[in-house]
């Protein structure tokens, strides 16, 4: 039986995740166990996938990781606490102080291995100052619905907390430190990975002020006091960080470029476009409809079909009341903008397993998409003004559901073009 575009599309996807995976790419960045203590410690989406790497590698190990809820792994030595995420909760708050006390008092004769992978920037909460853990939430909720690049994002997180920003590989000092590290964000910098706990800082309290005044976030008096200053992030050149090494093992690009085999291997002519995509998802779904019309239009009946690859992070800014997240909105604004022609397959979807606001990855797309809407009754351009990209897929039934993937190397997305019929070239 021969594969559909869409079966093939979540089979690229299936792989790009399989190949971030940490039980299939860790273990060949790990150094042979340390002699003496050895403490393991992370945050994120992967870390309790990771942990569970590490001990497969090195045995039951002393230490804590804090992961999303539902994304736990079973560890013989390590703690693995859930708390929520992307907003952060009072588990994360309790797991983090904990995390500090493990790593006080250690010496230059102790190593500490962490691991970091997108959503430690929730899951690691150490408000700063007088600010409150209900006040963290509500600034996170105001930046996720606001359209801000993760990189804005980031900076404003660091300067509001106790361990971002370098400053838990300080409080592990003066032991050493490996930080492994998965690339969730644009540029692959290790500095907003989880809003780079073990990486030095060179941003300021000024540059967090800005974010939020740009995208009109008005935060309380603890805040801006909190901002107030020269900051207290750890400088990249700070001789704490001396003994530490930020290592990122696994990345969009690696997870891109085995689909693109994939793709090859199933005959077709793989692209592969940046990784590091970023913008509102209307808005690049907009401009991605116009390249990919003109592809197809220079392609004649019996060329190769055309898949083009991407990865990055795009943005929704909230103006609706539905339930969303930009891999989808992208998948639906493509859909209408595309107008059903014939010949193009879509996938868009986070490799995390989670897009936005829904335990869902995201969605494929396809000539027939808008024909199913209609004839179900759905409203596309409706659902589009209400960031109700979700909803929108559920009915037609064109989710992709994947359950925790135990990684995160951003998102996936996958176009695939064919010959239209009668096309001339």
């Amino acid at each position: 039986m021969t594969e559909t575009p869409a079966a093939l599309l979540r089979r690229l996807f299936d792989r790009a995740v399989e190949v971030a995976d940490p039980m299939q790419s860790l273990a060949a960045c790990l150094p042979p166990r340390p002699e003496g203590r050895v403490v393991v410690i992370g945050a994120g989406k992967a870390s309790a996938r990771m942990a569970e790497a590490v001990e497969a590698a090195w045995g039951p190990c002393e230490g804590l990781v804090i992961t999303r809820y539902g994304y736990a792994r079973p560890c013989k030595g390590v703690r693995i606490v859930q708390a929520a995420h992307p907003v952060p909760d009072a588990a994360g708050q309790a797991a983090t102080t904990e995390m500090l006390a493990l790593l006080e008092g250690l010496g230059e004769g102790d190593f500490v291995l962490a691991l970091i992978s997108g959503g430690a920037s929730a899951l690691l909460t150490a408000p700063k100052g007088d600010v409150t853990l209900a006040e963290k939430q509500a600034v996170n909720q105001a930046l996720l619905a606001s359209g801000a690049p993760i990189g804005q994002m980031n900076v404003v997180r660091k300067h509001l907390s106790r361990v971002k920003g370098g400053r838990l590989a300080t409080a592990a000092h003066p032991a050493r430190m490996l930080a492994l590290l998965i690339s969730d964000v644009p540029g692959d910098d290790p500095a907003m990975i989880g809003s780079g706990p073990t990486v030095g800082d060179a941003s300021t309290p000024a540059d967090a002020m800005v974010t939020l005044d740009r995208f009109g976030i008005d935060v309380p008096l603890s805040m801006r006091a909190a901002l107030r200053g020269p900051g207290d992030t750890v400088a990249p050149g700070d001789p704490r960080l001396a003994h530490v090494q930020n290592v990122i093992y696994a990345a969009p690009s690696q997870s891109l470029a085995a689909a693109a085999e994939l793709a090859r291997a199933a005959g077709l002519d793989a692209r592969i476009g940046a990784d590091d995509l970023e913008g509102e998802a209307r808005d690049v779904a907009a401009a991605h409809a116009r390249e990919v019309l003109e592809v197809q239009a220079r392609m004649a009946p019996g060329d190769t079909p055309i898949l083009l690859l991407s990865g990055g992070e795009l943005t929704v800014t909230r103006r609706g009341d539905g339930t969303g997240g930009p891999n989808a909105e992208y998948a639906l604004a493509l859909a209408i903008q595309l107008n059903g022609a014939p010949g193009i397959h879509v996938i868009a979807c986070d490799t995390d397993g989670v897009d936005g606001a829904a335990d869902v990855a995201g969605a494929i797309i396809g000539p027939e998409t808008l024909e199913i809407a209609a004839r179900l009754s759905v409203d596309p351009v409706q659902a589009l003004a209400r960031n109700d990209a979700h909803t929108f897929f559920d009915q037609i039934g064109a989710q992709v559901v994947t359950g925790p993937t135990l990684t995160n190397v951003n998102d996936f997305r996958a176009i695939a073009i064919y010959p239209a019929p009668g096309a001339d070239g």
